[in-house]
C-alpha cells in the first residue's frame, strides 16, 4: 500500500514516474480547460472522470457524490458497461476502502484487495486491482471522491499529482456549476411567484392559484410532493391541496398544534427536515411515508395564510439551506399576492356597495315617492268618480291601478333592500338560481335547476314555497349547500366535458328528522382512475361532517357522467 500526504495511517512514497514534460503538461492543462469550460453540472462531473481516466491509463474511473449522512446522491462512471452497472444496482457507500481516502492527498494503493479495510467486491462487480483514491472539495468542503482503478503496472506518483491538480480545477468548476444553478434556480421561484401575483391579482379561482403553488414548488425544488396546510374551520391547520407522490393519502391531515407546521406558522421561519419518517414530531402517518422535507411558511406582514410542505421520498437527497432561502421567498411571495387579491377584491366590494348605496337612494327618493303621490292623486279620482253618475266603470279601472301601484311599491322596495344587502335578502332558492346562471358561460350550456319541497317541484317565482325552504334550512347549512352546488358545477366545468349538467335540491321534513339532499349530475367523461387531487371535494366531505351528513362522488347510475351527492339533517 502506499499513499501521498494526507493519508491516514503509515505511509510509504510513492514511487514517483516520469512522462515527458512538455507533452504531460500540455495534456494536463487541457484536461483542466475541459473539466472547467462548462457550468452544467452533469457535463463538468462527466468530463472530470474522463480526463482523470485518460490522464492516468486507468481501466475504471468514478465519482461518488454523498450527502452528509455518506450515501450517494451522484455516481459517474467510465469503464463499467451500461449491463454490468445496471446488475449493480445502487452506487458504492464511503465504507471500507473507499471511507480510508483522506480529505487530501491521495489513497494510492498496488492492490486494494490487500487493504485492511477491504470488505470484498458486492455481487456482479467487477474485480479490481491497482485503485487510486481522491477527494474531490468544493472551497473547504468534501464533495465527493473519484475513484481510479486498474492501471497496467500500477499508479505512480506523477498520476497522483496529476488527479490533485484536477480534483483542484474540478472543486473550482464545481462551485461555479453550483453558483449557476443556484441562481437559475432562484430565477425559477421569481418567476413562479410572479406568475402567481399575476393570476390572483388578474382574477383567477383561489383553487388554481393553490394548486399552481402546490405544482410548481414542486418542480422548481425538485421534490417528490409538494402540500399546502391552509387554516381551517375552528382554526385547524389543514392539508388542503396536494401534488404530486402519494398526494390522496395527504389531503385532510390536520396538523397537530405542536408539530413543525404549527411551528413554522407561528414563527414565520422556515425548516428543513433531514427525514420526516424517522422525525419524532411529525404524528402524521401519511408524511411518515416520505423522506428529506422543507416547511416555508406564506405569510407577510406578520399574517399567516398557511405553510408550504415540500417532501421527497425516503432516501432522497437532502434539502439545503439555500432551497429553503428561495422556497421562502416565493412563499412570501405567494402570500403577499393572495392578501392584495383580497384587498382588490374588499375594495370592489366596497366600491359595490357603494353604488348600490347610491341606487337604493334614487330608487327611494324618486321612484317610490312618485309612485306614492300617484296613488294619492287616484284615490282622490276615486272618491270624486264615486260621487258621479255613473262611478261604477271608473272605480274598477282606478281600484286596479292602485293594485299595481301597490305591487310596484312592494316590488321596488324589494330591490332596495336587495341591493343593500343581497346575499341576505336573498333566499336559498334565488342564490341557487344564480349559482346555475353563472356556471352557464363555464359549462357553454344552462344547467337544469329542480327544487323540490316535501316531494312537491318548486315553481320560479313562488315566493311562499321559497320562504318555507330558507325557514327549515337556516343561514348555516344554507351556505354549505349554496357551496355544494357551486362546487359541483366548477367541477363539471372543469373536468367533465359534459354536454348536460342537472343540479337537483330536495328538502324532506323539519328539523332534526328533516334532510336536504343535493345531487349534481353530468353526463361527461367520468372520474379518473387516478386524480391528482381533490382539495375541492374534499372541503364538501368536511361540510358534510360538520352537520353530521354524508358526501358522496361517484359513477353516474345511469351509467356515463358523474354524479355528487350531499345530505345533511335539517337544524
Amino acid at each position: 500500500m502506499t499513499t501521498r500526504d494526507g493519508a491516514r495511517g503509515a505511509v510509504s512514497p510513492v514511487d514517483r514516474g516520469t512522462t515527458p514534460a512538455d507533452k504531460g503538461r500540455a495534456d494536463l492543462l487541457d484536461a483542466v480547460l475541459s473539466v472547467a469550460s462548462g457550468l452544467d453540472l452533469p457535463g463538468v462531473l462527466e468530463r472530470f472522470v474522463a480526463a482523470s481516466v485518460e490522464l492516468t491509463g486507468a481501466k475504471f474511473g468514478a465519482l461518488n457524490v454523498l450527502d452528509v449522512r455518506g450515501a450517494s446522491t451522484t455516481f459517474v462512471q467510465v469503464g463499467v458497461s451500461p449491463a454490468v452497472a445496471a446488475m449493480l444496482r445502487h452506487a458504492p457507500h464511503s465504507i471500507g476502502v473507499l471511507g480510508e481516502i483522506p480529505d487530501e492527498g491521495v489513497l494510492a494503493l498496488d492492490d486494494l484487495t490487500h487493504h485492511p479495510a477491504f470488505r470484498g467486491f458486492p455481487a456482479n462487480h467487477p474485480l479490481m486491482g491497482a485503485f487510486l483514491g481522491a477527494a474531490v472539495r468544493v472551497r473547504e468542503k468534501v464533495y465527493g471522491y473519484l475513484y481510479l482503478a486498474d492501471k497496467q503496472g500500477g499508479f505512480t506518483g506523477g498520476d497522483a499529482d496529476v488527479v490533485i491538480a484536477l480534483a483542484a480545477s474540478a472543486g473550482v468548476a464545481l462551485a461555479n456549476a453550483q453558483m449557476y444553478a443556484n441562481a437559475a434556480r432562484r430565477e425559477h421561484w421569481l418567476r413562479a411567484g410572479q406568475d402567481i401575483t399575476t393570476m390572483l391579482l388578474s382574477g383567477a379561482d383561489e383553487e388554481e392559484a393553490l394548486a399552481h403553488i402546490a405544482a410548481t414548488a414542486r418542480e422548481v425544488a425538485g421534490a417528490d410532493t409538494a402540500a399546502l396546510a391552509l387554516p381551517g374551520v375552528g382554526g385547524e391547520l389543514v392539508i388542503e391541496l396536494a401534488d404530486g407522490h402519494a398526494a390522496e393519502s395527504l389531503i385532510g391531515s390536520v396538523m397537530p398544534s405542536d408539530g413543525p407546521s404549527w411551528s413554522v406558522m407561528g414563527e414565520g421561519r422556515g425548516l428543513l427536515v433531514e427525514s420526516l419518517s424517522q422525525s419524532r414530531e411529525v404524528r402524521i402517518l401519511p408524511m411518515r411515508a416520505f423522506g428529506p422535507a422543507m416547511f416555508a411558511p406564506l405569510q407577510t406582514s406578520g399574517r399567516g395564510v398557511g405553510v408550504l410542505i415540500l417532501m421527497r421520498r425516503i432516501g432522497g437527497s437532502a434539502f439545503e439551506s439555500s432551497d429553503l432561502v428561495t422556497a421562502e421567498s416565493f412563499a412570501a411571495q405567494a402570500a403577499l399576492a393572495f392578501v392584495l387579491a383580497e384587498a382588490r377584491h374588499a375594495q370592489d366590494v366596497a366600491a359595490l356597495l357603494d353604488e348600490r348605496e347610491r341606487i337604493a337612494r334614487d330608487l327611494h327618493d324618486l321612484a317610490i315617492q312618485q309612485l306614492f303621490a300617484t296613488g294619492m292623486q287616484l284615490e282622490t279620482v276615486r272618491r270624486r268618480a264615486a260621487r258621479g253618475v255613473d262611478p261604477s266603470e271608473l272605480t274598477s279601472i282606478v281600484e286596479d291601478a292602485l293594485d299595481n301601484v301597490d305591487a310596484s311599491v312592494r316590488q321596488i322596495r324589494q330591490i332596495v333592500y336587495a341591493l343593500r344587502d343581497p346575499d341576505a335578502a336573498n333566499g336559498i332558492v334565488e342564490r341557487l338560481r344564480r349559482e346555475a346562471s353563472l356556471a352557464r358561460t363555464g359549462l357553454g350550456f344552462a344547467p337544469s335547476f329542480v327544487v323540490t319541497l316535501d316531494g312537491a317541484p318548486v315553481p320560479d317565482g313562488d315566493y311562499i314555497e321559497a320562504d318555507q325552504i330558507d325557514a327549515r334550512i337556516g343561514p348555516d347549512l344554507t351556505d354549505d349547500v349554496v357551496a355544494v352546488v357551486r362546487e359541483g358545477l366548477a367541477n363539471a366545468a372543469r373536468h367533465a366535458q359534459s354536454s348536460s349538467v342537472a343540479v337537483r335540491v330536495i328538502v324532506k321534513g323539519q328539523g332534526p328528522t328533516g334532510t336536504v339532499i343535493v345531487e349534481v349530475e353530468d353526463d361527461g367523461v367520468g372520474l379518473p382512475t387516478m386524480r391528482a387531487r381533490r382539495s375541492g371535494t374534499g372541503n364538501l366531505a368536511a361540510r358534510a361532517r360538520q352537520h353530521g351528513g354524508t358526501f358522496t362522488l361517484g359513477a353516474s347510475p345511469v351509467g356515463r357522467g358523474t354524479l355528487l351527492t350531499f345530505e345533511a339533517p335539517l337544524g
